[in-house]
């Protein structure tokens, strides 16, 4: 086998899932990514409590990932989300910073990020968090339960109103 057929099963496109009406692919997002604001109801449930309910968030879109939303800070109460050393760097949104997510006696570690100066195009972020879903107890969008996108690394939201197929999973780097 030559390096070059080889790769080709690497990199190669995946074939975009075609949505249904009422359904977004995430092939049609764009890149660089987009924060759009979003008046659906979003609750997020860890340790047998609600962490945050809210109707004021924005989501990131971009291709090839389900949305990641953005929760107000204020949305959640008092110690819930405890700051962490460590950050890391998204060539597009900035330094984001990590957030240990407690409540109900669990503890998730970095199991949430924000990003207190983005980038240009960003700003609607700068009072914001995201969550991992896999982490939490539950997380919903307008009461449909929401599934993780696959990894560790990306924070990816999937309803049944999103269709892939979704970076994230294995041998997906390429995409």
């Amino acid at each position: 086998m030559t390096p070059a057929h080889g790769l080709s099963g690497i990199f190669r496109r995946p074939r975009p899932i075609k949505p249904e009406p009422g359904q977004e692919s995430v092939w049609d997002y764009p890149r660089p990514p987009r924060v759009e604001h979003r008046p659906e109801r979003v609750t997020v449930r860890l340790g047998g409590q609600v962490i945050a309910d809210t109707t004021d968030s924005v989501r990131v879109l971009e291709t090839s990932h389900p949305p990641v939303y953005y929760l107000p800070l204020d949305a959640f109460p008092a110690g819930v989300l405890v700051p962490v050393e460590g950050t890391s760097f998204c060539e597009f949104k900035g330094e984001a910073h990590y957030f240990d997510v407690v409540a109900g006696g669990v503890v998730v570690a970095r199991g949430a990020w924000t990003y207190p100066e983005p980038a240009r195009g960003f700003e609607a972020l700068r009072t914001r968090v995201a969550l991992y879903p896999r982490h939490m107890d539950s997380c919903e969008v307008d009461g449909v339960p929401v599934t993780s996108q696959e990894g560790d690394f990306y924070g990816g939201w999937i309803t049944k109103k999103i269709v892939g197929p979704f970076k994230g999973g294995p041998g997906t780097a390429g995409w």
